[in-house]
């Protein structure tokens, strides 16, 4: 069907502005929360510019060590105006000048370079080839099947997505409850699944997002097979 002139106007509005995602609260009630990011947006490409990298490193190092541009500017015989071309990545400083930024910062030259070099991972895993790895409820006979892992990276943030399967051997396991948040997409089955004192119906294309400190778990089997995405994410500082 085709989209009324109206309707294409307002997507387009839509576009420049940010809507907020609705989401549905334990007592009913519709959630609206600004979005802080756009999922669909890139970052400047003048990032992977080698003088942009400089420039951020050389300002991370200044202030970590609480030191104004006026400051650096006196240490290094550098000019106000040349240092701050520097760190917004708009020239390209010479060897002589990393050097002297190298000395007054207290880092070898090297570490100006770290952004540029830094490699970002992935993690791709074939159909039927994710790692089976036994968490608490295995013993409850759930199937936790790992797509992925990537642990030290520039986010500070550990996910882990699972697979999980249970089936007609599986016990109810309402009982998890660990650090970070959750996110569980229903795939295959119906379960009844509990978070804290509420209580949520799912079948396939239901979603549930939830902090994971609060006891939470399949409180009902409702219909089996099942299986269900499970993402965990939580800060690097509390992994292990």
């Amino acid at each position: 069907m085709a989209k009324k002139a109206s309707d294409l106007k307002h997507g387009a509005g839509a576009a420049k502005s940010k809507p907020s995602p609705k989401a549905v609260s334990a007592d009913g009630r519709t959630i609206r929360t600004p979005l802080t990011q756009n999922p669909h947006a890139i970052r400047d490409t003048r990032e992977k510019v080698l003088e942009v990298a400089i420039g951020r490193e050389v300002r991370a190092f200044r202030k970590k060590l609480g030191i104004t541009v006026a400051d650096l500017a006196v240490a290094t015989d550098i000019s106000l105006g040349m240092l701050s071309k520097i760190e917004n990545g708009i020239t390209s400083p010479s060897l002589t000048t990393l050097q002297a930024l190298s000395r007054a910062l207290g880092v070898p030259v090297t570490a100006f370079f770290r952004r540029f070099e830094e490699e970002h991972a992935a993690v791709f895993v074939k159909a039927g080839e994710g790692l089976d790895v036994e968490r608490r409820g295995t013993r409850a006979g759930h199937q936790y099947n790992l797509l992925g892992h990537i642990g030290s990276n520039t986010s500070g943030v550990v996910v882990e997505p699972y697979l999980i399967t249970l089936t007609e051997d599986s016990d109810v396991f309402p009982t998890f409850q660990h650090a970070g948040m959750e996110f569980l997409y229903m795939l295959e089955g119906e379960v009844v699944y509990r978070h804290g004192n509420n209580l949520y119906p799912m079948k396939p294309g239901d979603s549930l997002f939830f902090d994971a400190d609060a006891p939470h778990g399949p409180e009902q089997l409702t219909r089996l097979p099942m299986r269900y995405l499970s993402i965990i994410c939580y800060p690097q500082s509390s992994a292990g």
